[in-house]
């Protein structure tokens, strides 16, 4: 190496653009998170209320009820004494899907979770990427055995907020053509590419075989489909099934860095998206999703290493806004008021 090389890890350029920073200090409307992990706050929900009142959240979905104790401990920590604040979703055991009856019983369990206040069902990766059944085959997501869960809570009246996949990049080969190397780097247990891992697109296939399977279930695709990277994609698929909506969680470096076609879709589509970070409850974190709705700040930083990019702000108008930040959460999850005007 000379001494004017550098290795990429090195290189951490400032920008010489002058542009203006209009971070908003709070939501201009009240917001719904509707894709977070409370495990880290049900010791100290009071303190959390405090940061949610300061940046104008209405409520925080808690997607990490899961079953049994650990479901009863959420529920007792944040519905019991925060009804109207917080709202908790319930798991499934996909392990067992080889037991006799899986479908029917964990049907019976779900319907047990919201009745005692779960108000949701949340799905992770996980299924499709790591469950296997006795064979060591990955079960698939769009596998029959797990059809009774989804018509139950479509019976329920619940949505399913299921994460399939990953971002498009985690399933290409690492090499220097890959926008998140440094990302996969990072997190070698992220990359999912080669073995007996299906492809990013059977993936998202096979959750929307399922979304077609149970037209009267509510769908909720974390992550805008995590298919962030082609909105048009998504767009067409939100045209084909009237039953699925999506998330913008962990998605802000996708959407900030395509402003045009991102502001496009999130007008067109304003009925059909929910707020969400997935990220511990944070104000800077809040705040610069403030940013990048509301704002036309330029070419700013968005606190995440998933690569060499900044974004920009889609100054949304104010009716798509109200729709994003609460008003499609409160007509999707039951039991969730609308705040008060």
């Amino acid at each position: 190496m000379s001494e004017h090389d550098l290795l990429l890890r090195e290189f951490q350029p400032r920008t010489a653009l002058v542009t203006e920073d209009h971070t908003p200090p709070r939501a201009r409307y009240p917001v719904v998170d509707a894709h977070n992990h409370l495990r880290r706050a049900l010791e100290r929900p009071a303190e959390l209320l405090e940061l949610m009142d300061a940046l104008n959240l209405h409520a925080i979905v808690d997607l990490d009820g899961g079953w049994g104790e650990q479901l009863d401990q959420h529920l007792s920590a944040l519905k019991a004494s925060y009804p109207d604040r917080f709202c908790v979703f319930a798991w499934v055991d996909w392990s067992e899907v080889d037991d006799p009856g899986f479908g029917t019983r964990w049907a019976g369990r779900l319907a047990d979770a919201v009745r005692a206040g779960a108000q949701g069902l949340k799905v992770f990766k996980s299924l499709g990427l790591s469950y296997r059944d006795q064979s060591g085959a990955l079960i698939q997501i769009d596998d029959p055995r797990l059809d009774p869960v989804w018509a139950a809570a479509g019976e329920l009246g619940i949505p399913v907020l299921i994460h399939s996949a990953d971002p498009v990049a985690f399933f290409w080969p690492l090499d220097a053509h890959n926008e998140r190397w440094e990302e996969l780097q990072a997190h070698p247990d992220w990359h999912f590419y080669g073995g007996d891992y299906p492809s990013f697109i059977e993936l998202i296939e096979a959750q929307l075989h399922v979304v077609a399977s149970h037209p009267e279930t509510t769908f909720v695709s974390a992550h805008v489909l995590s298919y962030s990277e082609h909105l048009r994609y998504v767009a067409r698929q939100l045209d084909a099934y009237p039953n699925l909506y999506v998330d913008i969680g962990a998605r802000l470096g996708e959407l900030g860095r395509q402003p045009y076609t991102a502001r496009w879709f999130l007008t067109d589509y304003a009925d059909r998206v929910l707020f969400g970070t997935d990220a511990r409850p944070h104000p800077e974190v809040y705040r610069t999703y403030f940013r990048c709705l509301e704002t036309a700040d330029e070419y700013f930083e968005y606190g995440s290493g998933q690569g060499r990019y900044r974004i920009y702000g889609l100054y949304l108008p104010d009716e798509v806004l109200r729709k994003v930040y609460y008003e499609n959460a409160c007509r999707l999850i039951p039991g969730l008021a609308l705040p008060e005007s």
